[in-house]
């Protein structure tokens, strides 16, 4: 009896994540099974510019009775509801009746919320619909997140001698993802110790970059060692170009740049899931980046968030955050200017015996966008059951999704289209 031959198209297999070192089950078999389940409600369409009752438009009143600015830009402030303190307190009490397997640690930071745009009714999509609209929008986003970054903000836990450990900055976009508010805006926890989840990824990078048998043959001009991240965007660059979605098999390649890649990652859990990364060099953080690269930056988060949008033709639900090297660096004020200008930022000295700066001289930036929807506006996918207590599982092949993802970036945002055919 001869064995069926293995199609990854139509049978089940598991990929390997060589960021958290887990796999995915794929099961592109059952693209196909109906769905009689839950379905989300679609989020208004008609909301105005200036919201009144908005806790994050300008000029309006918070829930705590502080005003916000009259931005024209980007705004910053406290969240007023944050999940860490800055407080500095004594150690834990010990208890010595405790087993060794119950631990308790103290976590401190501090919480921030950026308002990305003083329009209520934008989002990210609708702000970088070109690149120009990118240039004039989302970059100055991205120089707002650098200037967080780089250790701007935050006074109060200075003056309890913090060594800061990570900055994770993210956005959750759409009730689907919990997001209590449409006003374009994310958040910005600075931590005293690094999460879970980027500490899985820079030991992976290190890991890396250490293995004598690593297949790489790229070495970063200034580290000289080899990138994981780099090696997986030279590996998409070269594989297949992207085929339309008839193929069995396509590109995973969303859209690149002279400087960063889109791409649905191989080992995806999420449907429509989307990794930005750079394809050309080690940029450790937002800090290190030049002017050029922060423009292809705004460039491509503009065509992905414009993609995500088109597919199912709704504001499409995500959250989105940055992984990059821990330890917010303190910049002098001349190069903080320098990144205020759009000028190249210079790596400032770092004190090299700090855990964090040990696993940070492997970072590679990266920003990850995890979407919810599966089928429809409306159908949504839940991780439970197996994927609970098992592993993450997918239906649609990373391929089957860059492939409807590059047909839906085709024109302009959605809501364009609409406006236009409404307007006849």
């Amino acid at each position: 009896m001869s064995l069926a031959a293995f199609d990854e198209t139509e049978h089940p297999h598991r990929r390997w994540n060589p960021l958290t070192q887990t796999f995915v089950l794929c099961s592109p078999h059952r693209t196909k099974r109906p769905w009689q389940g839950a379905q989300e409600a679609l989020p208004p369409s008609d909301l105005p510019t200036h919201d009144p009752k908005c806790f994050l438009c300008p000029g309006n009143t918070r829930a705590t009775g502080a005003t916000n600015e009259q931005y024209s830009s980007t705004f910053i402030f406290k969240n007023d509801y944050a999940a860490l303190l800055p407080t500095e307190t004594g150690p834990p009490p010990e208890d010595t009746h405790k087993p060794a397997f119950i631990k308790l640690q103290p976590a401190r930071g501090s919480c921030y919320v950026i308002c990305f745009h003083p329009a209520h009714n934008l989002t990210l999509a609708q702000m970088g619909t070109t690149p120009e609209h990118a240039r004039s929008n989302l970059l100055p986003i991205i120089k707002a997140w650098t200037r967080l970054y780089s250790n701007q903000i935050p006074a109060e836990m200075a003056e309890g001698q913090l060594p800061l450990r990570y900055m994770q900055i993210f956005e959750n976009k759409g009730q689907a993802m919990g997001c209590s508010n449409p006003h374009p805006h994310g958040q910005v926890w600075a931590l005293d110790y690094i999460p879970l989840e980027p500490l899985r990824t820079l030991q992976s990078l290190r890991e890396y970059a250490l293995d004598s048998s690593s297949s790489s043959t790229i070495r970063d001009k200034t580290f000289g060692k080899p990138s994981l991240l780099l090696d997986y965007a030279a590996w998409e660059l070269t594989q297949q170009p992207p085929s339309p979605y008839s193929d069995k098999i396509g590109s995973r390649i969303l859209h690149s740049n002279t400087h960063f890649l889109a791409v649905v990652p191989y080992w995806a859990i999420w449907p429509y899931e989307v990794l930005i990364l750079p394809a050309q060099r080690q940029i450790p953080s937002l800090a290190e980046m030049s002017a050029e690269e922060q423009e292809a930056l705004a460039e491509i988060l503009g065509f992905t968030t414009k993609a995500l949008d088109n597919l199912f033709k709704c504001s499409f639900p995500y959250s989105m955050g940055i992984h990059q090297r821990p330890v917010p660096l303190t910049l002098r004020d001349t190069e903080v200017q320098a990144i205020d200008d759009g000028k190249d930022s210079v790596q400032p000295w770092l004190k090299q015996d700090d855990e964090a700066v040990q696993l940070g001289q492997y970072a590679q930036f990266h920003i990850h966008f995890y979407p919810p929807l599966l089928r429809s506006a409306t159908v949504r996918k839940f991780l439970v059951g197996f994927e609970m207590l098992g592993e993450p599982q997918r239906d649609l092949t990373p391929e089957q999704a860059a492939a409807r993802i590059r047909v839906a970036a085709e024109g302009p945002h959605y809501l364009e289209t609409l406006d236009k055919e409404q307007t006849k």
